[in-house]
């Protein structure tokens, strides 16, 4: 069974009942299904066939989501673009899953020239806008208009659905190769652990480019709920759309919540239709989830733990987890596993580890990815034994909750992005004057962790801060880029191997925290 098929399902069971919502536009069920099925018939005319991957760069809007299921209904491969990253790493991206055809939205229109000169795949560009089309350029609705329904192409639940592109620890990008059936898992979880149903009505507020946010958008579709779509994230708009659509449920990182937390007008708006709030992608802070839980009275917690490559659930912390009387220790749980999926702590040996004692986070089950797109090397080295490996050091307590104590993988997670440093140092030491350098992630409380970059420069060589923010913002995507740098003259540490030492770089910034992840 695809994804699409439960859209069908909800077009049938809830028909008139009202699917889509962005800004002042709303659509029903049975009309956002003819006009998924126009817009596969618009791809099919532009020659996207079975597994042809179609690409998105855009902010969120109501056609986000009907990209999402008229690729797929097409009969081919999402690939949604971060719209944060800067120009040569799209480029990357695009060269490496060879898209046929882009979709842009007005605030991205621009690059389009320059992607499709320096990605020859691309050979249409749809522009999804509500005003005519450029010169070149396809009319995302005029198009709609103009096309018949098409007959769903009705892939299998082992079908590639999507590539979701995240860093890569190499410092080249890897697409995670995800089937209808990885998301339709998750999306079956998601529904029963939170306990959702028609009556959800979920709020987008992160970009739909990430699957945390996309993985809510495939269990709104399966619970028959309404999608409330927000253009891009602000406190101010967030609440706004809460009270105006009666939001029931969201989903934030920390420091959207924190954001929101600190509006000044919080208290007037009405937010009496929220129930959930669900967090994730990074930990907590144990102060800002206390006020959060104060602030929103009523409003049930829950946390939920994974990465791309798992679809990405693999554990959930659930409400009544949520004390704040008595023994806290949980709140800085990641929870338990999700149905279906097992989660363990292994050795370097992949032997599974007694509770209490830490090692690296494997899970298998139904949502792991089917691998890595044209990168069969690190596929078998993710999926050894038929687990995921995840990168991440942990452990369980007795009762089979998880704790994540820090990254064996070289990232850091900055308000919710993930940033592998090979990436930030490849772009550092692109500067003439750095002859040394090394990036980590260090407490931030506003951002949970910020990329702090060392360097040292070459001898009779000046370097300055500013001199390599502004030198790594025409490379790389700005949430990348360092936020402070520290320059020495002496040389960074080696360790044993004569690697950068980083963990004696790391130490003074965390000295005296029980976790190495923030």
């Amino acid at each position: 069974m695809g994804l699409t098929q439960w859209l069908t399902r909800a077009s049938r069971q809830r028909g008139e009942a009202i699917a889509l919502v962005f800004e002042d536009k709303s659509y029903s069920w049975r009309a956002f299904e003819d006009r998924v099925s126009r817009l596969a018939g618009v791809l099919r005319d532009l020659g996207v066939g079975t597994g042809d991957r179609v690409a998105m760069l855009a902010n969120s809007s109501h056609r986000y989501i009907e990209y999402y299921y008229a690729t797929l209904w097409a009969g081919g491969i999402m690939v949604p673009l971060n719209t944060r990253l800067a120009l040569p790493e799209i480029v990357e991206q695009a060269r490496d899953a060879e898209p046929v055809v882009l979709i842009v939205d007005e605030a991205f229109a621009d690059q389009a020239p320059p992607l499709m000169q320096a990605a020859p795949s691309f050979r249409h560009v749809i522009l999804a806008g509500d005003g005519p089309a450029r010169d070149g350029m396809i009319s995302y609705e005029a198009a709609i208009a103009a096309a018949s329904p098409v007959a769903d192409a009705g892939r299998d639940g082992d079908d590639v659905a999507c590539l979701f592109y995240t860093g890569g620890t190499t410092g080249r990008a890897k697409g995670v190769m995800l089937s209808h059936g990885n998301l339709i898992a998750n999306a079956l979880n998601t529904l029963e652990v939170n306990g959702f149903d028609e009556t959800l009505a979920h709020l987008h507020a992160g970009p739909l480019f990430h699957l945390a946010a996309g993985g809510r958008v495939f269990a709104t579709t399966v619970a028959g709920g309404r999608h409330v779509v927000a253009a891009r994230f602000t406190p101010k708009d967030a609440l706004e759309i809460i009270a105006r659509e009666k939001v029931t449920t969201a989903t934030f990182v920390p420091t959207m919540l924190g954001m929101i937390l600190q509006l000044p007008d919080f208290d007037a708006y009405d937010l009496s239709s929220l129930t959930r709030i669900t967090y994730g992608a990074s930990p907590m802070p144990e102060a800002l989830l206390r006020e959060g839980l104060a602030r929103f009275p009523g409003v049930a917690f829950a946390q939920s733990y994974g990465m791309t490559e798992l679809s990405p659930m693999a554990t959930f912390l659930a409400p009544e987890d949520h004390r704040l009387d008595g023994d806290t220790k949980r709140l800085r749980s990641a929870g338990r596993a999700v149905p279906g999926v097992e989660v363990r702590v292994v050795d370097e040996a992949d032997q599974p580890l007694p509770p209490g004692k830490i090692g690296e986070v494997v899970a298998r089950g139904p949502t792991v990815m089917k691998g890595y797109w044209r990168q069969p090397e690190l596929t078998a080295i993710a999926l050894r034994g038929g687990w995921m490996h995840t990168g991440d050091a942990g452990y369980f307590d007795e009762d089979g909750y998880l704790y994540v104590v820090d990254r064996t993988k070289d990232m850091i997670v900055s308000g919710g992005e993930s940033v592998y440093s090979t990436e930030v140092e490849n772009a550092v030491s692109q500067h003439p004057a750095v002859a040394q350098c090394a990036v980590i992630g260090i407490p931030d409380a506003k951002w949970g962790e910020a990329v702090h970059a060392i360097v040292v420069p070459r001898d009779g060589r000046e370097l300055s801060e500013a001199a390599v923010i502004s030198h790594c913002r025409t490379l790389i995507a700005g949430y990348k880029c360092p936020r402070s740098v520290e320059v020495r003259r002496e040389p960074l540490p080696l360790s044993s191997v004569n690697k950068i030492n980083k963990a004696a770089l790391r130490a003074p910034f965390w000295a005296g925290r029980d976790r190495q992840v923030n």
